[in-house]
């Protein structure tokens, strides 16, 4: 197919977010970076011109492309036949358990995606990091700068906090705008997530109070985790000298693991107060 025919069969659509990747080499460059094996289950998100698709066809047996766009997703499948499982269903609503189950090995997962769901995607991902091996995936550089953001930095926040009680986040390289069609007016990462470690989240006592804390500690970053968690302490009738922690610090200064710490003795309060 000419490459001008291509354009106009996978013409992107803006509600969607879709920037489609035109570099082939870093297309390959991508697709090595999930570290493919021939008894490996890899999903990948949203395939969309097929720019990974056709560098991970052949690389395994157990391969599925999830895309949303009902035309890109018949086109996909004119183009790649029985050679791949292609899915056509948003990602977010993917049941990656069942996916999991069927295929009884952990999941690589490879995309590039929406920047406008990113966190979206990540926290489905978290919500069942122990069926995951890896993720590569492309994300804005402005929003690998926060996963892998650390204490005492302006860019650590939630999301780094999350990112990082649940894997390991590396960036591997940087992608420019010319790499895309249509160019986004943002720069690109590859940043990586490893789940196969020793994560944090395995020590949490209680994931809604956890996520409470670091939601209520963030909300206004620059005060004391004194007035940041105030209210969260007067609905549950708590007090502060009720428990070992230094309340006059601020939420840039806590690390992923104090922020567990700091969940986990809240949690046991509000558990044994009820």
């Amino acid at each position: 197919m000419k490459t001008k025919e291509k354009f106009e069969l996978y013409k992107p659509k803006k509600f969607l977010g879709q920037n489609f990747l035109v570099d082939d080499n870093i297309a390959r460059k991508i697709v090595a970076s999930l570290g493919i094996e021939s008894t490996d289950s890899v999903i990948e998100i949203g395939p969309g011109r097929g720019a990974l698709t056709k560098h991970i066809a052949g690389l395994t047996n157990n391969f599925t492309a999830v895309e949303f766009d009902k035309g890109v997703h018949a086109n996909l499948q004119k183009e790649f036949g029985e050679g791949v499982n292609l899915v056509h269903s948003d990602f977010l609503e993917f049941d990656l358990a069942s996916h999991s189950k069927k295929s009884n090995t952990k999941l690589k997962i490879i995309g590039n995606i929406p920047y406008n769901i990113t966190s979206k995607i990540l926290f489905k991902l978290f919500d069942v990091y122990e069926l995951v091996d890896c993720v590569v995936l492309m994300v804005q550089k402005e929003v690998a700068s926060r996963l892998i953001a650390k204490t005492r930095s302006k860019e650590y926040g939630i999301l780094s906090v999350q990112t990082q009680i649940h894997c390991k986040p590396e960036v591997l390289f940087h992608v420019p705008p010319t790499a895309f069609f249509p160019k986004p007016s943002v720069k690109s990462s590859i940043i990586k997530f490893s789940f196969n470690g020793e994560q944090q989240v395995r020590n949490i006592v209680n994931m809604e109070i956890f996520r409470s804390v670091l939601r209520e500690s963030f909300g206004q970053r620059r005060k004391f985790m004194s007035n940041s968690l105030s209210s969260l302490f007067e609905k549950y009738e708590l007090a502060f000298g009720d428990i070992d922690f230094d309340f006059t610090r601020r939420p840039e200064t806590l690390s992923p693991e104090e922020f567990v710490t700091l969940g986990n003795q809240v949690a046991e309060k509000i558990m044994n107060h009820k």
